[in-house]
């Protein structure tokens, strides 16, 4: 089970300050769905070997009728979606009559919730606790976000609870695919396409309480397992089931898979939330493969038009497989499987050494890195550091002044002549230590 933690309160007491601590570097959704306020942000984060989701919510006024009405339709489906529930109050504030009432409908919903007292910077915590015992709480949390002071502390009271999970084989003997998208997009029918036909389901199991499910299958002899997030499953129930969406079940899914297809409805083209799910593929490294479905609905002059607007929509994931297909008719279907057997293989794929820190010697002839004051970098050697993504590790020294442009350049060279497919490839830096550093200082200083 991966907790969901949702932060609540008014505006400006640092909720989505305390959110990008929790998820670090990790990029946020936005979910802009109907029935899922713009406000409501959604995010991953890992804390000794524990993951979890964040959702940070807008701010509540406190006024009584605005505050029903936002409960309503934007923090009532987060408390709802939440395991662990965080109320932010300001400690500069002090306690408002719209703290009590934020308190008052939490309460209502009968959720575990945590009071937390921030921005406490140079106060003293029980004194800054004082004004709001009232309230009520055993255990008041005081941290300050904006400088991580006791922020580390509350995340590891609220995951106590919860197990770390379990690690997984970085090459497991079936890929993992997750589908993923807008609603009405077709997720369901292609599901449906993949595991109702030509092979034999061999089980349906639960994955978590939002309801993720994992399946194992085969087509054409190859066993796959697929991680649904529409939560239809037996195979006479596919086609009626009603498709929902969850932000939450996507980012699970993700999470658990090795390749990710986003499906995308062609007769709407791309839209703001097909490119926000794209980027937290990205930002989390999977292999994937992009589905543009309902193809068969558009005309000849559409479909080119479409296709431009896609090509130039869909730049930042030049390694991503592009597929036209139909779901309903099974069109194209066969051929985006093919690409995510190709993208499993590149991203689960074992590197040598010595073919590594070749193909870096050939980089380093074709175009030199650049000179930093005068000296060249210098890229001695290259080993394999993770797979999904694959990570290539490159040793040499004043590696962290390489510019950004080269490191792309290296990217897009081991991936061209490693003939990698649908994955993305990270590259990471590591200088050695110069023996003599110290011995240099120490002149400077008897100088």
């Amino acid at each position: 089970m991966i907790p969901v933690i949702a932060l609540i309160g008014r505006p400006n007491v640092g909720k989505s300050t305390l959110f990008n601590v929790f998820t670090r570097s990790r990029d946020a959704i936005v979910a802009d769905e109907p029935g899922l306020t713009r406000d409501r942000q959604y995010g991953v984060g890992e804390r000794d070997g524990k993951t979890f989701i964040v959702v940070d919510t807008g701010g509540l006024s406190g006024d009584r009728q605005d505050l029903d009405e936002l409960m309503a339709r934007q923090t009532g489906i987060a408390i709802d979606e939440a395991d662990e529930i965080l109320l932010l109050v300001d400690a500069r504030d002090g306690m408002t009559p719209g703290d009590r009432a934020i308190v008052d409908l939490v309460r209502k919903s009968g959720k575990s919730c945590h009071l937390v007292v921030n921005k406490v910077d140079g106060a003293d915590p029980e004194q800054a606790q004082a004004d709001f015992y009232s309230l009520g709480f055993e255990q008041l949390q005081s941290i300050s976000a904006a400088h991580r002071k006791g922020t580390a502390a509350l995340l590891d009271r609220l995951l106590e609870a919860y197990p770390r999970q379990p690690a997984e084989d970085e090459t497991p003997e079936r890929p993992s695919i997750a589908v993923i998208g807008r609603p009405n997009v077709g997720k369901s029918t292609l599901i449906n396409r993949l595991v109702g036909e030509e092979r034999l389901v061999a089980f349906d199991q639960p994955g978590t309480t939002r309801d993720t499910i994992r399946v194992d299958f085969e087509r054409h002899g190859k066993p796959y397992t697929l991680i649904d997030t529409a939560g239809v499953r037996r195979r006479g129930k596919v086609r009626q089931a009603v498709e929902k969406f969850s932000v939450i079940k996507a980012l699970e899914a993700i999470e658990k898979s090795q390749v990710v297809i986003v499906v995308v409805d062609a007769q709407e083209g791309l839209t703001d939330q097909d490119l926000t799910l794209l980027g937290y593929v990205l930002d989390s490294g999977r292999a994937l493969v992009i589905a543009i479905n309902k193809w068969d609905g558009l005309d000849s002059e559409q479909r080119e038009e479409n296709r431009r607007r896609l090509q130039r929509k869909l730049s930042f994931v030049p390694f991503a497989a592009q597929h036209f297909i139909s779901a309903r008719h099974g069109t194209g279907v066969g051929e985006l499987m093919v690409s995510v057997d190709q993208a499993y293989a590149s991203a689960c794929r074992d590197l040598n050494t010595r073919l590594l820190t070749d193909l870096l010697e050939e980089a380093v002839f074709k175009h030199g890195p650049p000179l930093h004051h005068g000296r060249r970098i210098k890229l001695r050697y290259a080993h394999q550091g993770g797979r999904n993504p694959p990570v290539i590790v490159i040793h040499g020294n004043q590696t962290q002044y390489l510019p950004d442009a080269y490191r792309r350049y290296l990217s897009n060279f081991f991936m061209t002549r490693l003939k990698m497919k649908g994955t993305p490839l990270r590259i990471e830096l590591k200088s050695g230590i110069n023996p003599y550093a110290d011995k240099k200082g120490a002149k400077r200083r008897k100088k």
